[in-house]
């Protein structure tokens, strides 16, 4: 049975454990806002209830392979069940939770809102492609990192896609 949020599935806010670090990356290259547990300090023994009062807190769902976070965590935690990303991407979409598609608004290292890049950010970049005629670039201004669509972009949306549609 699918999750209905009234919220809709584009402006969902996630918080991942520390086994989903890819699923994390993928949900912010689709747009999502989701941070990971990986950013809190490791060893802290209330780490557990440290994410459920955050996720609460900022109105994340919590998405976790952990069985029993997932029951403390009520309505508030999701049990992802999958060890692959193929997987966890194909429930989650199947639970009403994302829509599938790449939209490059979110850095895949911080979550940070992405903008548009200016021409010195562009030509600053070594690893920028020397001929950026027709493409669209994007700025992450806290790690200083350059997004755009090229074929790195365009095999990461055939493959979104492509595990959406595997059953």
């Amino acid at each position: 049975m699918s999750r209905h949020f009234p919220e809709g599935a584009g402006k969902r806010r996630f918080l991942t454990d520390r086994m989903l670090g890819t699923l994390c990356r993928y949900l912010r290259f689709m747009g999502y806002d989701t941070v990971s547990a990986s950013e809190l300090p490791e060893g802290n023994a209330r780490e557990d209830t440290l994410l459920l009062a955050r996720a609460r807190t900022e109105g994340r769902l919590l998405l976790t392979m952990d069985r029993e976070l997932a029951r403390r965590g009520g309505q508030d935690a999701f049990l992802v069940g999958e060890k692959e990303v193929t997987g966890q991407l194909r429930l989650l979409a199947r639970e009403g939770l994302i829509v599938p598609g790449l939209a490059f608004t979110r850095c895949s290292l911080c979550n940070t809102l992405l903008r548009p890049a200016r021409y010195d950010e562009v030509r600053k970049a070594e690893y920028a492609p020397r001929n950026g005629r027709g493409k669209r670039f994007f700025w992450c201004p806290r790690c200083r990192k350059l997004y755009w669509q090229g074929s790195h972009g365009k095999d990461l949306e055939k493959r979104i896609r492509d595990y959406l549609l595997q059953d």
